[in-house]
């Protein structure tokens, strides 16, 4: 992570995959969560907040609809 912060300077880092996102909390490195929501359900698969082992309050969300898609946008209070 201390890579990709250092490559990025100021701009964004973009995470994804549950066990990273859930590593990445825990260590306190979100500062916002964004949900792309698809009325798919695929039955299968790792729960992306899952195994977050400690409580995290969230801001939000901000909606944004779309065609077939809803986009969630969450900021993590703590930060």
């Amino acid at each position: 992570m201390s890579r990709a912060q250092a490559a990025a300077g100021d701009g964004i880092v973009g995470i994804s995959g549950a066990d990273v996102v859930q590593q990445c909390i825990e260590a306190g490195l979100v500062d916002e969560i964004a949900i792309d929501l698809v009325p798919v359900l695929l039955g299968k698969g790792v729960s992306f907040f899952g195994d977050v082992g400690t409580p995290t309050e969230l801001e939000g969300p901000r909606v944004v609809e779309g065609d077939g898609v809803t986009h969630l946008s969450y900021r993590l209070k703590s930060h």
